[in-house]
């Protein structure tokens, strides 16, 4: 999950340094790179493209995609720590549409660890001036779409391999980032080939460790430790990009890293609970 985390890092701080480069465009590398990878494994392994479930998969593409799109475009305008702990609320909006959707509860308890992560976000937008309003809004609804994702992902369930859940993402974010960016293309110099290259392989080997860490150690002790990408992602920021981090802008990154962390050791709980007593 380390590995994981420290790709995704580098992913993110990737996006940053190519300021220069449309989102679209970075959304068009950064799929296309994966969907090598992903096509790859499917013909290698003999599983079909196509899946059974196709309006659930289409959506979840084209909902990932805009999720992923606006979280792009608003790491050129927020720090990327603070738009890696801004994203991290997806869970809460999840949590949120599986009420209505998979008919789930909420219990108080949870609703209280949720006031903490946004009581982050409070302090984030109302106290740190450094915070750009247009990126605040970006990433949040950035974090409601990717929170909708999950939800179309449960709603798949095991019906359809994850890696062709995937291929469908990435092939429709390949799509739309290519056309959407024939008007606003810039056509990358020197070094930016190998950086929009690196996307690729920084966002496969994020997703290849932290799904062979789910496989090797219970969800209880792999999950806190995505957050660690919080960490790694400001020290590049504050190492490549100058980004200053104020104490209140540490302290709002920390209420939202806490609130998330309680509700998944509260879900643990239940879930240690609930096996007990089978």
């Amino acid at each position: 999950m380390l590995i994981s985390t420290f790709a995704f890092a580098c992913m993110n701080a990737t996006v940053k340094h190519l300021e220069g480069i449309s989102a679209y465009q970075i959304v068009f590398f950064r799929a296309l790179g994966s969907l090598v990878f992903t096509f790859w494994f499917l013909r290698q392994h003999k599983i079909s493209m196509k899946g059974t479930h196709h309006t659930l998969l289409i959506l979840r593409g084209v909902v990932g995609v805009s999720s992923m799109l606006l979280f792009f475009s608003a790491i050129k305008y927020v720090a990327v720590g603070t738009a890696i702990s801004l994203r991290y609320l997806a869970p809460v909006f999840a949590a949120v549409f599986a009420v209505f959707v998979l008919k789930e509860r909420i219990k108080p308890i949870q609703w209280l660890f949720f006031c903490i992560a946004f009581t982050g976000v409070l302090v984030l937008k109302g106290v740190d001036g450094a915070l750009d309003n247009y990126g605040l809004v970006l990433v949040l609804i950035s974090a409601l779409l990717s929170g909708l994702v999950y939800i179309i992902i449960s709603k798949i369930g095991q019906r359809e391999h994850p890696l062709v859940i995937v291929n469908y993402f990435m092939v429709i974010a390949t799509v739309t980032g290519g056309l959407m960016s024939i008007q606003v293309w810039v056509t990358p110099v020197g070094l930016e080939w190998l950086f929009l290259a690196l996307l690729g392989v920084f966002g496969y080997v994020g997703q290849i460790f932290m799904t062979r860490a789910f496989q090797m150690a219970s969800t209880h002790q792999v999950a806190p430790m995505k957050y660690v990408e919080v960490v790694f992602t400001m020290t590049l920021g504050v190492c490549f990009f100058d980004e200053v981090y104020t104490l209140w802008s540490l302290l709002g990154i920390g209420l939202i890293v806490i609130g998330l962390l309680l509700n998944i050791a509260h879900k643990q709980k239940q879930q240690n609970q609930t096996e007990l007593l089978k």
